[in-house]
């Protein structure tokens, strides 16, 4: 007789312990279930990776907004803005799609976004002193923001978000 596949014992040996048919087939049933269960979660565990694939890759927070155009000035920078009821969001994402800061603008009012390393990006409102190195480059800029990031001597990087104040630059020089 057949071994059953979802068994492991073979049928011989159910009949030997037991000789009521009903016995076996239920013995069967059991390990039917479980081993059901098995293929069933191998097969969620695999297609995870393709059904996370196809999810929507948009908006502020993406590692590689598709609803947005990367309007980075720098290598090595990607920069996605979005305007939504008259406010400006402006995100900085590394050359691996990991969010360093983010930022929304109106009327020349700053608010840094609680993602990626927030405590790295000085505004105008925060009152702290610009200790911007000089060797900083521009991430960033239209007719009034302009973003800059600058290494620091401790391996971090500075953003700085600001009006931009040069109107022949901000005009000039436009993402």
């Amino acid at each position: 007789m057949p071994h059953d596949t979802f068994c492991p014992l073979p049928t011989v040996l159910h009949s030997a312990r037991n000789h009521n048919e009903g016995d076996t087939q239920m013995n069967r049933k059991g390990f039917a279930v479980p081993a059901a269960l098995l293929v069933g979660l191998m097969a969620i565990t695999l297609a995870g990776p393709a059904v996370a694939q196809q999810q929507p890759n948009t908006g502020l927070g993406s590692a590689w907004p598709t609803d947005a155009t990367d309007v980075s000035r720098a290598p090595g920078y990607h920069v996605y803005t979005w305007t939504n009821s008259g406010v400006k969001y402006i995100q900085v994402n590394d050359y691996a799609g990991n969010v360093l800061v983010a930022v929304a603008t109106a009327n020349g009012v700053f608010l840094p976004l609680p993602m990626g390393n927030a405590k790295n990006l000085q505004t105008p409102q925060d009152g702290s002193s610009s200790t911007t190195s000089t060797t900083g480059v521009t991430v960033y800029q239209d007719g009034s923001v302009q973003v800059t990031a600058a290494p620091q001597t401790s391996g971090t990087m500075l953003f700085q978000a600001a009006p931009c104040t040069d109107p022949v630059e901000c005009t000039t020089h436009l993402n």
